[in-house]
C-alpha cells in the first residue's frame, strides 16, 4: 500500500505527536482563508430532498467565472482524482514542488509523470498532458496567459490537454491571468475551488470548466448528487455577495503582506500570495517543530531545493498578536 499524500489541516496528528489539546492549536497549515463566508441558514428542503442540477448552481458559475460552461463537483480533489482517466494515455508533464495529488492521480490512471519547467514557453516534444496550479501552491509562482495559451496550442495540436488549477486563484480578484473565458476550447480545462478564498473547505465544492462534451463525460463518469443541496446553498449564497467578496480580497491582501514583512524581518524570503505565505530555509524542520510545540501549526515541504515552510493566516488581531511572538521566539530558538 502506498504512503499517504500528507496535506495541511492534519491538526489530531499534530495534537497527538506534540501533546497539546486540539483546541489550543493555531492552525496556519492550509492556505485556506480564515474569515469564512457567513452562510446565511439553509432551506429545511435543503437536508431532506435530493440536489437538483436544474438549480441555477452550474449557470451561475459560468457566469461568475466567465467561462462558457461549468460542471459542479465535490471539489476540484474530486475532478484531479477523476480527469486522468478521461485522457488518452501519455507522458504528464508536473512541476516538482506543487500540490500533491496530481502525480499519483496520473500514475493510477496510467500516464507517465515528468517534470515541468514552468519557465519555459515551449514544451517537450514527448510531453502529451500538463497540470498546472496558477498560482502554484506553495512556490506561489504565477504563470501569464500568454504562456499557458502556448502550452495549450503545443498540447492541442498533439491531442492533449493542459488542466490549469486555478484553486488560488479567487483572491486576486481579477482575471489577468485565469483562462476561465478561455475554457470553451478542446484540450483546456481549469479548476476552481470554494473551499480556499471562500473558507468553506468543509462543505467540497469546486467547479470544473471545460468543454461540454468533456464535462458531460465527467459528470457521467462522477456520477448523480456530487454537490449536496447545503453547499450548493452556500455556493449561490456566496458567489451572489459581491461586496463580501472585494471585502475580504482587500483584508486577506492587507494580511498576507503582514505576515510576508513579519517573515522577511527575520531574514528569510518569503513569497505571498492572499491566502498564504511560503519560504525556503535549511532551518525549516526545526522551525515547524519549535513553532509546534508553541501551538502553531505550519505546512513543511522536504522535497524541494531546501526545505520550505507554508504558513497561512490568522483570523483575528488575537491570533495575530499569538502568532507574532511565537515566530520570533521559534526563530531565535533555532539560530
Amino acid at each position: 500500500m502506498a504512503d499517504p499524500i500528507r496535506h495541511g489541516g492534519n491538526l489530531r496528528e499534530a495534537a497527538r505527536q506534540y501533546g497539546i489539546a486540539l483546541g489550543e492549536w493555531l492552525d496556519l497549515s492550509t492556505g485556506i482563508s480564515p474569515r469564512a463566508y457567513p452562510v446565511p441558514p439553509v432551506p429545511v428542503d435543503a437536508w431532506r430532498r435530493l440536489p437538483e442540477d436544474a438549480d441555477g448552481l452550474a449557470e451561475l458559475a459560468a457566469r461568475h467565472y466567465d467561462a462558457p460552461g461549468a460542471l459542479p463537483v465535490a471539489g476540484s480533489q474530486a475532478a484531479i482524482r477523476a480527469l486522468p482517466g478521461l485522457l488518452k494515455r501519455g507522458v504528464a508533464a508536473i512541476a516538482p514542488l506543487t500540490y500533491g495529488e496530481y502525480g499519483p492521480a496520473f500514475e493510477r490512471a496510467g500516464h507517465r509523470i515528468v517534470g515541468l519547467d514552468v519557465a519555459s514557453a515551449d514544451l517537450k516534444d514527448d510531453i502529451d498532458h500538463v497540470i498546472v496550479a496558477n498560482p502554484n501552491n506553495p512556490t506561489t509562482e504565477r504563470i501569464t496567459r500568454d504562456v499557458l495559451l502556448r502550452w495549450h496550442e503545443q498540447l492541442a495540436a498533439r491531442g492533449g490537454t493542459l488542466i490549469v488549477d486555478e484553486a488560488f486563484a479567487d483572491a486576486y480578484g481579477d482575471s489577468a491571468i485565469s483562462l476561465a473565458s478561455e475554457s470553451g476550447r478542446k484540450g483546456l480545462v481549469v479548476l476552481r475551488s470554494v473551499g480556499k478564498f471562500y473558507g468553506l473547505a468543509g462543505i467540497r465544492a469546486g467547479f470544473v470548466l471545460a468543454s461540454e462534451p468533456l464535462l458531460d463525460e465527467l459528470s457521467q463518469t462522477l456520477g448523480a448528487w456530487t454537490v449536496s443541496g447545503p453547499a450548493r446553498h452556500a455556493v449561490q449564497a456566496a458567489f451572489n455577495d459581491l461586496s463580501w467578496q472585494a471585502d475580504t480580497r482587500a483584508t486577506l491582501a492587507r494580511d498576507s503582506a503582514r505576515l510576508a514583512a513579519l517573515i522577511r524581518s527575520q531574514g528569510f524570503d518569503p513569497h505571498a500570495t492572499p491566502l498564504f505565505v511560503w519560504f525556503e530555509t535549511d532551518k525549516a524542520v526545526a522551525l515547524q517543530h519549535a513553532l509546534a510545540t508553541r501551538g502553531i501549526w505550519t505546512r513543511l515541504f522536504e522535497h524541494g531545493e531546501l526545505p520550505s515552510l507554508r504558513i497561512g493566516l490568522t483570523g483575528s488581531e488575537e491570533e495575530w498578536a499569538r502568532f507574532d511572538e511565537a515566530f520570533n521566539a521559534a526563530v531565535n530558538a533555532v539560530r
